[in-house]
């Protein structure tokens, strides 16, 4: 059974959360203090233009860019949903459970935008994808609310059971019980938490969603948009009420109050796993202590190096993300080819699936794994992906290998992509690749030496080791020569820190002379 670990580092900045499976990191989460638009958050909206062309309708919500909705994110009964927003702004809508509504003639899906929206009206909508780039949120009016084992959709029918579950009897058993105790007008998902659960935690849970619609609607009241009607979980709720499960068994905390918080989220959600919340109190900064500074550094370069040697290298490009796998010149020789080229994937797939958890990335991805020969060896490493990627939540899907020996994959993106720069510009060359020639350097040294001594300056001059070491040594040395040249002697000092051009005149008070 796999050990999970939540790391949760709280600054003044905001949240940092580490999901560590077996002590290795997996997932990364930020969250900035005061951070708008996650996905779930529902909002009132003002609908500033229709596109034909497009077939959707941009929103403000009170983002600095106006927000998507397509008309296939409506929801076939959004003429009902606009009705009910209406008559709530207006403070007439109280049948919270929907047992009278009478439903208005549902959209078709080759409708258009502007059938069903009216721009002088406001639009219940909620957000599909966060902000990303230079796009704004994405947006559905089909609201729905996730629970601990249930996603509650109101103006929905039916039940639907996630494929996750492990068996048919158990995918019935949970369908036969959600339809018995849910309310007419609500369609309800229940999510792979809810395997073996008794009917009353998911009455419970149904009963909580009901409370967050009727939140929604008594929000409504009085509200004009752009306006948040109702905020999704924090990042670190949300992940502990999606992943907690029994090999769940640790959440580290380094603030006080954010642990006592958790501990009571838990006492709601989960009560008999109170205790797994601890509050670590030390100098040693929490990320530090579980080596995971240190795995962020190894793991978000554009070269991963893997255990035996071999390495991925990925690139990032507008339209996809490639994945090379490489062998390395440290992989063991002792097996033929084929064998080691399908060591070497195998250990490659599980990093892949690995990488685009903690990552986040989403998109189009292509992997090029070592080419195979044999048939069954592309058929084990397609299942290994496959197998592989069976922990990742986000909704994707992995075609077989190609004929060129690519595997191809997506994967949803509802958030943007979690990137650390573990490189940086050359400070001598700004990123260039060139920098002045010593030769130059040397004369513009000169040119204000000469300035300097000319408004009678008393000075020290730094230098990097290098040109400290071309200016003092020689016979006759560079400092002998201006000593001829200016009657006076001008000391210089070598400073490590200094890049190869980097100089400075000081006073002897060790202030920098500007220019």
């Amino acid at each position: 059974m796999v050990n999970r670990e939540l790391i949760v580092n709280s600054s003044p900045e905001g949240v940092e959360i580490a999901l560590l499976e077996d002590k290795e990191l997996v997932e990364l989460h930020r969250e900035k203090i005061g951070k708008e638009f996650r996905v779930g958050d529902v909002y009132l909206g003002k609908i500033t233009k229709t596109i034909s062309g497009l077939n959707a309708a941009f929103v403000n919500v009170g983002y600095k860019k106006d927000a998507f909705l397509h008309y296939l994110d409506l929801g076939a009964n959004i003429r009902t949903l606009n009705r009910i927003v209406q008559s709530s702004i207006a403070g007439n809508f109280n049948d919270y459970n929907l047992n009278q509504l009478k439903f208005e003639k549902e959209i078709q899906k080759t409708g258009k935008i502007d059938e069903p929206l009216d721009r002088r009206f406001p639009v219940l909508v909620q957000v599909l994808k966060e902000p990303i780039s230079t796009k704004g949120p994405r947006l559905t009016s089909e609201i729905s609310l996730a629970g601990r084992y249930l996603v509650l959709m109101p103006l929905g029918s039916g039940v639907g059971v996630s494929k996750r579950v492990s068996t048919n009897d158990e995918r019935k058993r949970l369908e036969r019980l959600i339809e018995s105790i849910k309310p007419k007008n609500f369609g309800v998902v229940v999510r792979t938490n809810a395997e073996g659960k008794s009917v009353a935690d998911l009455h419970a849970d149904l009963n909580s969603l009901l409370e967050r619609w009727k939140g929604i609607i008594q929000n409504l009241k009085g509200l004009k948009p752009p306006a948040k009607v109702q905020g999704e979980l924090k990042k670190t709720s949300s992940i502990i009420r999606d992943l907690l499960n029994d090999s769940f068994n640790k959440i580290i905390v380094n603030e006080p109050q954010l642990a006592k918080e958790l501990e009571q989220y838990l006492e709601k959600i989960i009560p008999d796993r109170q205790g797994i919340v601890s509050h670590f109190d030390s100098k040693t900064t929490l990320f530090d202590k579980f080596s995971i500074t240190r795995q962020i550094k190894s793991l978000f370069g554009k070269t991963v190096t893997m255990p035996g040697g071999s390495y991925l290298v990925i690139e990032h490009t507008e339209a996809l993300h490639v994945i090379d796998v490489n062998s390395g010149y440290k992989v063991a020789r002792k097996d033929d080819q084929e064998t080691t080229a399908l060591k070497v994937n195998m250990d490659a797939a599980k990093e892949v699936a690995r990488q685009l958890r903690l990552r986040d990335i989403g998109g189009i991805i292509v992997v090029d794994f070592i080419d195979l020969k044999k048939i069954e060896h592309k058929k084990q490493l397609y299942q290994a992906m496959k197998d592989f990627m069976k922990n990742d939540r986000a909704k994707h899907a992995v075609l077989p290998l190609s004929k060129f020996g690519l595997i191809q994959i997506t994967r949803e993106r509802t958030r943007p992509e979690i990137n650390i720069t573990t490189t940086e510009n050359c400070p001598s060359c700004g990123g260039t690749g060139q920098i002045q020639a010593s030769i130059l350097l040397i004369d513009e040294i000169e040119i204000k030496l000469k300035k300097l001594l000319e408004l009678g300056y008393d000075f020290n001059l730094y230098t990097h080791p290098y040109i400290e070491a071309y200016i003092n040594r020689g016979i006759p040395s560079k400092r002998m020569k201006w000593m001829w040249e200016y009657k006076t002697s001008v000391p210089v000092y070598a400073n490590n820190d200094y890049h190869l051009t980097e100089y400075h005149f000081l006073d002897k008070d060790g202030i920098e002379i500007e220019f």
